[in-house]
């Protein structure tokens, strides 16, 4: 794996969109934003929104912020709680009449995976994920899409459930080289292509537990397990194991 991005989706629609969750009403939309998909170490006072379509002026503050990423058809498709937001400098009107850039001041949390803005691009493009498309991304991205997973799954009211028909697993351990990475691929083979099925342990549980009564997993079939081994924590082996079995699933290993 190279430590090159695969290809994104340049678009020129207002894919972040800043909102008051109790009036409903929009504050800002705008194509990009810096400052919030950032290491807690690296952040800073402001997020700074480029290229913005909409700004509301007169409303300056808020304590009921929220930034929703919203695709091409102008779906939401994840989001965040902000909180309290303060609206700062506003840039130059471009002569195709959008605004070159909007700061805010966010006094809630940012988003603390940088990769994850790529990610947003990518899965806001509309176009259909595609079985193993995680795999095309650096490993050191493979958390920030298991993030974005996570909130979109959510964030497009599903339950921490399965919801495909197969039920077997097929996980590959040649392409499990991290903790995000075997959740990538467990939420891909029980809820197909950006599918989410935890992202930790306890989540894991949970979706095995809801899963339990009408849409059970039955069987996880764990090729060149060996491989998995090599590579991520042995005790975090055993216990993904142990709660699957907790669950009554079948774990075959080759």
């Amino acid at each position: 794996m190279t430590g090159e991005l695969p290809m994104t989706f340049d678009a020129d629609f207002p894919m972040y969109v800043v909102t008051d969750e109790e009036s409903g009403e929009v504050l800002l939309a705008a194509e990009e934003v810096e400052g919030f998909f950032v290491a807690p170490e690296g952040e800073s006072p402001e997020v700074v929104f480029l290229r913005a379509h909409r700004v509301e002026k007169d409303r300056r503050r808020t304590d009921n912020a929220v930034l929703e990423i919203v695709n091409r058809r102008q779906e939401k498709v994840g989001e965040y709680f902000i909180g309290r937001a303060v609206l700062g400098d506003t840039g130059m009107k471009l002569p195709d009449g959008k605004i070159s850039s909007v700061s805010y001041r966010f006094f809630g949390n940012r988003c603390e995976y940088p990769g994850a803005a790529a990610v947003w691009r990518r899965w806001a493009s509309g176009v259909a994920m595609e079985k193993g498309e995680w795999l095309q991304w650096p490993v050191s991205h493979h958390g920030a899409w298991l993030h974005v997973v996570q909130n979109a799954w959510f964030t497009s009211n599903h339950r921490a459930a399965r919801y495909g028909v197969d039920e077997v697993a097929h996980l590959d351990g040649d392409h499990i080289f991290t903790k995000s990475g075997f959740f990538c691929a467990l939420g891909e083979a029980v809820n197909g292509p950006g599918g989410y099925f935890g992202s930790n342990l306890d989540a894991l549980a949970d979706c095995l537990s809801s899963s339990l009564d009408e849409k059970p997993l039955v069987r996880v079939v764990w090729r060149n397990f060996r491989a998995s081994q090599e590579v991520l924590d042995r005790a975090f082996l055993d216990s993904a194991i142990e709660v699957m079995r907790e669950f009554r699933v079948d774990i075959a290993i080759c």
